[in-house]
């Protein structure tokens, strides 16, 4: 939900939507869980070029802006794990991709998303 901001306002902004949504998530606790999302959000936004050109590069007919937000906002944090953190393997990034783009998106966002992982995944090999 946090990155999902990102199409909202300027990344140079996301410090204060880091804050502010923190501030207004005061019913959740994310106890020892809040840093691990700010810094993963901080370390998205940071690769936020290189993640958009994969996507752009591995998509047909689309491009960043054209992706829905919900399936654009799961893509980017799929390729960051895929791609820059060595702890979650890409085939468990791409199943938890699948998954919340299925519930947060529209009726064909899973497969959307699963497609252009798969390509992704497979350039990468």
């Amino acid at each position: 939900m946090l990155l999902f901001r990102v199409e909202f306002h300027d990344v140079a902004d996301m410090p204060e939507q880091i804050r502010l949504f923190f501030e207004n998530s005061e019913d959740v606790n994310f106890g020892e869980d809040a840093d691990y999302i700010k810094s993963r959000c901080q370390a998205v936004c940071g690769k936020l070029p290189e993640i958009d050109k994969l996507i752009n590069d591995n998509t047909e007919g689309w491009n960043t802006s054209r992706i829905g937000k919900v399936e654009l906002t799961v893509l980017r944090l799929a390729v960051y794990e895929m791609c820059f953190d060595d702890d979650i393997p890409a085939g468990v990034a791409i199943n938890e991709a699948v998954e919340i783009a299925k519930k947060f998106g529209q009726d064909n966002s899973g497969g959307f998303v699963n497609a252009i992982l798969a390509k992704i995944l497979k350039q990468g090999d």
